[in-house]
């Protein structure tokens, strides 16, 4: 499910973000369980933490939640042109896609949101407390 910008999203993959963000408890959810069993081999895990910690914070604007949690809902799709599982090629497309929306709001993104996803990457309790 690898995208360049002039590759649209099949409807296929819009339902499926569009049905992870409807149920955003089970997005939660299924994030914190996704990053605490890949969180080791994820290069981009701060930057996705703090899109988290973005899309969840109330003072984050709604276009910009909505851009993050596309994202965020597309790393939980359990179905990718490069399975996870793949060392290093597995993360590519996660990684296009946040990269992309991180470009749309990188100014939404704060030092406090970094900060909090280094204190909750900086050991296995943090990760633990959220999952």
């Amino acid at each position: 499910m690898s995208h360049s910008s002039t590759q649209p999203f099949t409807k296929a993959e819009m339902d499926a973000m569009r049905e992870a963000m409807r149920d955003r408890e089970r997005l939660k959810d299924d994030f914190w369980a996704k990053l605490k069993r890949f969180g080791g081999r994820i290069p981009f895990a701060e930057d996705l933490v703090a899109a988290y910690c973005c899309a969840t914070d109330p003072a984050t604007p709604k276009r910009v939640k909505l851009i993050l949690l596309g994202a965020l809902a597309y790393f939980i799709i359990p179905a990718d042109a490069v399975p996870d599982l793949l060392p290093l090629l597995g993360f590519a497309d996660d990684a296009a896609m946040l990269a992309a929306a991180i470009g749309q709001v990188a100014d939404a993104i704060n030092d406090d949101h970094r900060g909090r996803a280094r204190d909750i990457l900086r050991d296995d309790a943090g990760l633990a407390r959220q999952a």
